[in-house]
C-alpha cells in the first residue's frame, strides 16, 4: 500500500499523508506530472480511466490494458527498469511498482530529478487510495472519484446480492492455486482474497497472512476445499498433474472458472472480477448478480 497512504473500505473514506510507498513526497501539482511514464499497469489503467491518458509518453511491456495502451512506447520491464531508456522518454514524473528491486531505479530517477511515486497494489482499499493519488496528481480529482465510486457501487451490489441469496453455512469452501509447482495459493493478503468473500466463498488459506503463499498438495488436500478456483488453461494443468489430481475439488471436477483478465489486475475492473467470480462461484444465481 502507499507507505504514508492508509484507504478504509469500510468507512468508505480515503485518507492520505505525504508520501509513497518509498518515502517520496506524493506529487500534487499536476504541472509535475505533465510527461508520465508509467512502469506500473494498475497505474496505467487507471491513468486512462480518469481520462488523464494524453500525459503518457511510455509505459512497461506488462501493460497491456487498455488496448489504447499497447499504442505506447514499450519501455521495457517494469521491475528493475532501463533507466536509462526511461529517462530519453523525458519524464516528468515516473509510476513505479514498490517492490525491493525498484529502489535503485527509484532512486536514478530522483539524481536526474525525475518524480517518482512508487506504489503497490494488494487489497481493494489500496487501489482506492491509488485512484485518488493519481487523481491528485494528474489534476483531475473529481473524475478519479467517479471511478472509484462506480467499482465500490458494483461490488457493494454484488455483496449485497450475495448476503441476500447465499447463506453463510451454503457458501463453499475454495482454494485458488496461482502457482502450481511449488504450489503457491491465494492468502488474505491479496485482494483476491476479498473477491473471494465478496463473491460468497470461505478461502482455506484464509489463515495465511501472505498474497500468496507457498504450501504442499498434502495442505491443500488436509483442508479439504469443496471447489477450485482457477483458469480454464490452469484447470487443464490441474487435471493433468498426478499430483494435484489426487485433490478431491480436483477428481470430482469441482472446478470454478475465473477470467485472468478480470481477476488477475487489481485496477478499475475490480468490480467486473467480483461479478464474474460470483456467477462462476453460484451459477444457479448468475442472472440475480450483475
Amino acid at each position: 500500500m502507499l507507505g504514508g497512504v492508509t484507504a478504509c473500505a469500510e468507512s468508505k473514506s480515503t485518507v492520505t499523508t505525504d508520501t509513497d510507498d518509498f518515502g517520496a513526497p506524493l506529487p500534487r501539482d499536476a504541472s509535475a506530472a505533465a510527461r508520465v511514464v508509467s512502469l506500473n499497469p494498475a497505474a496505467t489503467e487507471i491513468i486512462y480511466a480518469i481520462g488523464a491518458e494524453s500525459r503518457l509518453v511510455g509505459r512497461s511491456r506488462w501493460d497491456e490494458f487498455p488496448a489504447a495502451a499497447k499504442a505506447l512506447p514499450s519501455l521495457g520491464d517494469g521491475i528493475k527498469p532501463n533507466v536509462e531508456a526511461v529517462l530519453a522518454a523525458k519524464p516528468t514524473l515516473v509510476v513505479l511498482y514498490a517492490t525491493a528491486d525498484n529502489r535503485p531505479a527509484a532512486d536514478a530517477f530522483a539524481r536526474a530529478g525525475v518524480r517518482t511515486l512508487a506504489v503497490r497494489v494488494d487489497r481493494i482499499a489500496q487501489f482506492y487510495t491509488l485512484v485518488h493519488t493519481l487523481g491528485v496528481a494528474l489534476g483531475e480529482p473529481q473524475r478519479a472519484q467517479a471511478v472509484s465510486d462506480s467499482v465500490r457501487a458494483t461490488l457493494d451490489r454484488v455483496t449485497a446480492t450475495v448476503n441476500r441469496l447465499v447463506p453463510a453455512a451454503e457458501r463453499p469452501t475454495v482454494v485458488w492455486p496461482v502457482w502450481l509447482t511449488p504450489p503457491m495459493v491465494i492468502g488474505a493478503g491479496s485482494y483476491m482474497d476479498e473477491l473471494l468473500t465478496i463473491a460468497g466463498a470461505v478461502n482455506v488459506f484464509h489463515d495465511q497472512p501472505g498474497p500468496s503463499p507457498q504450501v504442499s498438495v498434502e495442505e491443500i488436500i488436509a483442508r479439504n476445499p469443496a471447489t477450485v478456483v482457477t483458469s480454464e488453461s490452469r484447470a487443464a494443468e490441474l487435471r493433468a498433474s498426478s499430483t494435484w489430481a489426487t485433490l478431491p475439488a480436483i477428481s470430482r471436477g469441482a472446478i470454478a472458472l475465473d477470467d485472468p483478465k478480470l481477476a488477475g489486475r487489481p485496477s478499475v475492473v475490480l468490480g467486473m472480477a467480483a461479478v464474474q467470480l460470483a456467477r462462476a462461484l453460484h451459477p444457479q444465481l448468475a442472472d440475480s448478480i450483475r
